[in-house]
């Protein structure tokens, strides 16, 4: 998933995005991120601190589904490459 094609998702990408961050802040980071928050809910700027969170797991999230979830090959392809490899071997 490029960065692009994740600008022009829906909710449902963004919440996908949201969740992996999370996932992947959490195995992360887990004790700092208690402490962190913490210190965060008792800051006056905690609404500006919060969009700025969510801009960075949406961007982590954007990093691990990019890592993790390659597009697998297209099916058609496979099985031409298959036809190709058995007609070769026919041919011998």
């Amino acid at each position: 998933m490029t960065y692009e094609a994740a600008r022009r998702g829906g909710l449902d990408e963004r919440a996908v995005l949201l969740v992996a961050g999370v996932a992947d802040l959490a195995v992360s980071a887990v004790g700092s991120a208690v402490g962190t928050i913490r210190g965060l809910l008792r800051r006056s700027d905690a609404v500006d601190l919060a969009a700025g969170a969510e801009q960075e797991l949406a961007a982590r999230g954007r990093l691990v589904l990019d890592r993790y979830a390659a597009a697998p090959p297209a099916h058609l392809e496979i099985l031409a490459r298959h036809a190709l490899a058995r007609r070769a071997s026919d041919d011998v």
